[in-house]
């Protein structure tokens, strides 16, 4: 199974903060990540989104066939993250698109093996994948792709 963290871009302060939306410079970061993204997708990819504005607009640069997940809203457990996901046992490729500090939090727990608090910068993504080596499943980063550099 793949799975693709995808901070959303960068937003307007603002509030109620599930309202905020894209700036300017976070239009742009989304849609050269949607570029970059869209030359590599794999195939049979379910994009997840957070209810937040922000996040919905961050996944429409990229494709309007998404699902939005309660789940994935700010302030959320890294386990109903993972349950929404199905990692690493649902096959295919999940796409996530969602907050800080969430998605470092498991970033942290996939590489490292427990939650901690790492950054994922606005528009960034991280792409893992998962293989099965003498019965023992390990977790591999694939790539990750600031925004800057997408």
């Amino acid at each position: 199974m793949d799975l693709l963290l995808w901070r959303h871009a960068e937003a307007v302060d603002g509030v109620p903060d599930s309202t905020r939306e894209l700036s300017e410079r976070g239009l742009r970061q989304a849609h050269k990540m949607a570029e970059w993204l869209d030359k590599r997708r794999p195939k049979r990819l379910r994009v997840l989104v957070s209810p937040t504005l922000r996040t919905r607009q961050t996944a429409s640069a990229f494709t309007h066939d998404f699902e939005v997940v309660p789940a994935l809203g700010p302030g959320n457990d890294i386990a109903s993250i993972l349950a929404a996901t199905g990692w690493p046992d649902a096959g295919g490729a999940v796409l996530i698109v969602g907050h800080q500090p969430e998605l470092g939090r498991l970033a942290a727990l996939l590489l490292a093996g427990q939650e901690a608090d790492w950054t994922i910068k606005k528009g960034a993504l991280w792409w893992f994948t998962n293989r099965v080596r003498d019965e023992e499943t390990q977790t591999v980063l694939r790539a990750v792709v600031p925004a800057d550099l997408a």
